[in-house]
């Protein structure tokens, strides 16, 4: 059969009129019953079914149906436009609309839906197509009546959600600042009301927050836990104003978890630590998930991979083994696939750890989900080149499929990291030099270009490139970090040094790295108690090599020897071949 037969066309688009009808009949129930339930709210009386009339009208829902579907869709909007019209039924207004949105009419979308909700003002989905349709437009100012009756007609069960919806409605406006002004102003009755003000002022506050309004999305989250001190959408605010450097917000996740330690939201609150790089609290916190429910396989994976950081091997793979026969019953097949992958490579790099290669190479053959394909193939990059395979690895890196930008940058920051990894800084750089090309305003990657010149001993390129970090990304604070513990390190212009590192840790001043940096700088200008004072407490923060090094030669200095030897040995068993602790020792003439 010929699908494009006139006949046939004919006969499918009378089939669609015709289901439409049946449609608007079902809703309205037209031959001599009441206005449908749309139309019954406006109060008037029952309307009968007229012969002529319903034939004009299934003559009108027809030609719309086939000028929409014959590529004419404004001839199919004017014709089931009239038919709403004749017929006040909002299912037809309704296709009026549609038929305008498909055709990407905006203004005629809205033009049919303002006639929809003139003609059944108390309908709910006359409202909400004309709210929909004015934040589509960007028309935010003339939404908060619309919204007031959403709201005033969401059922009570349902009013939360309806609430939750509205960031991501009002997360559409170019003026986020208007949509945050303009959603209070609707949201006047709910923010005082003790049901729905906890939610009402979540909303509000993730709208401030997108606004870039930090100070009044916090209060938003204040307000929301005032009025229910164990809100776990005012603590998941407060969380995602943690990630924006708003420490403030902090009090009010730990008071939730106070009155009610839901174990989802205390792994949420790890995950924001360790994006602070706060690692001991976040492994207290993994702590106490695990023992609140022992059954959460996410947290086993997370704490398996801190103590991998931690060089804590036998203990990762234990809780690895634990997420394992836990992720086996996880419902949600394709996040289960995902966390599995994740596994497998944390298994891989425990066997390279252990320079088992034939191992690390089973776990990466386990790896078939395709947007994991590229993690693994850098690991067993890694695997070729720590057995003595660089040539073949570097390869295996830039044959990699995929020819973009992206593509490209992916391969070369890969065998930039697999170079450094071995060691061959010379190479590192010169790869990250091409990177770097690709992207020359991406702060990052100047920033580790600075780190590999400072490796290949050209302090000046270093320093220039640091600068212009600073200079084109001022609140970029490693770079400030970097320059000044460089000074530092080597003794040079210290007091400027100083002020750098007091500059990043104002934007970072809980980083354990900027707080070692400050304790070093502290050390060479001879200030031992200050500078013991600050790496005590990055140590504490994060025991890191590093930290143990630069904290046990300030202990050396200051006659506590036997303390020195401790925190070295402590940073020597997380990282035995550490260059700088390997320097350190032969410089001052001692062993462990």
């Amino acid at each position: 059969m010929d699908y494009y037969d006139p006949m046939v066309l004919f006969h499918s688009l009378r089939t669609a009129a015709l289901t439409t009808l049946v449609a608007v009949a079902a809703q309205s129930t037209w031959a001599q019953q009441p206005r449908s339930d749309d139309r019954a709210t406006t109060g008037g009386p029952p309307v009968t079914s007229h012969p002529a009339l319903d034939a004009e009208l299934f003559y009108e829902i027809f030609l719309g149906e086939i000028s929409a579907r014959t590529g004419d869709p404004g001839a199919g909007y004017a014709f089931m436009l009239e038919a709403a019209r004749r017929s006040a039924d909002g299912q037809l207004y309704q296709r009026a609309a549609d038929i305008a949105l498909q055709a990407r009419s905006g203004e005629y979308a809205l033009a049919a839906a303002k006639a929809w909700k003139e003609a059944l003002p108390q309908s709910r989905e006359a409202n909400r197509y004309v709210l929909q349709i004015l934040v589509a437009l960007n028309r935010i100012g003339e939404t908060p009546d619309l919204l007031r009756q959403e709201l005033a007609q969401s059922p009570a069960r349902a009013k939360a959600t309806t609430l939750s919806a509205l960031p991501q409605m009002y997360g559409r406006a170019s003026d986020k600042a208007l949509a945050a002004k303009v959603v209070e102003q609707a949201l006047v009755d709910e923010l005082t009301n003790p049901a729905t003000g906890p939610a009402a002022w979540v909303a509000l506050g993730r709208l401030r927050l997108a606004a870039g309004d930090k100070s009044g999305a916090l209060n938003a989250a204040s307000k929301a836990q005032s009025l229910d001190n164990a809100s776990e959408d005012a603590a998941r605010l407060a969380l995602e104003l943690m990630d924006e450097n708003v420490p403030e917000a902090e009090p009010i996740v730990a008071q939730a978890l106070t009155k009610q330690p839901v174990p989802e939201l205390r792994m949420a609150y790890a995950r924001v630590l360790l994006g602070l790089q706060r690692y001991p609290e976040a492994s207290h916190q993994l702590e106490a998930v695990t023992q609140e429910k022992p059954d959460l396989a996410e947290a086993w994976l997370v704490v398996a991979t801190l103590q991998f950081q931690d060089n804590r091997l036998p203990a990762a793979e234990a809780s690895l083994q634990r997420f394992m026969d836990l992720s086996s019953t996880a419902p949600d097949a394709e996040a289960r696939q995902k966390s599995l992958t994740q596994a497998y490579l944390l298994y891989a790099q425990i066997a390279e750890k252990k320079k088992d290669f034939a191992t690390a190479e089973a776990w990466l053959g386990r790896i078939d989900n395709a947007e994991e394909i590229f993690g693994a193939q850098t690991r067993r990059a890694s695997l070729l080149a720590r057995q003595g395979k660089l040539a073949q690895a570097r390869a295996l890196l830039r044959n990699l499929p995929g020819s973009s930008a992206d593509d490209k940058r992916m391969k070369l920051s890969a065998e930039v990291q697999l170079l450094r990894e071995q060691r061959f800084y010379k190479e590192a750089y010169q790869v990250q030099v091409e990177l770097v090309a690709l992207a020359p305003d991406d702060a990052e990657l100047v920033y580790d270009q600075a780190m590999l010149a400072e490796k290949v001993g050209k302090p000046g390129t270093m320093e220039q490139l640091l600068r212009q970090v600073i200079a084109h990304h001022p609140q970029y604070h490693h770079a400030y970090n970097a320059l000044g513990y460089s000074l530092a390190d080597r003794g040079l212009r210290l007091a400027e040094a100083k002020q750098l590192i007091l500059k990043a840790l104002e934007f970072a001043p809980n980083d354990p790295f900027i707080m070692d940096s400050l304790g070093w700088v502290e050390f060479r200008l001879g200030n031992k108690a200050d500078a013991r004072r600050h790496l005590e407490a990055a140590y504490k923060a994060r025991p890191d090599v590093e930290i143990a090094t630069h904290l046990g030669e300030v202990l050396w200095s200051m006659g506590d020897k036997e303390g020195a030897s401790r925190v070295w040995r402590e940073g020597q068993r997380v990282s035995p071949d550490n260059d700088t602790l390997k320097e350190t020792l032969k410089r001052l003439g001692t062993a462990l």
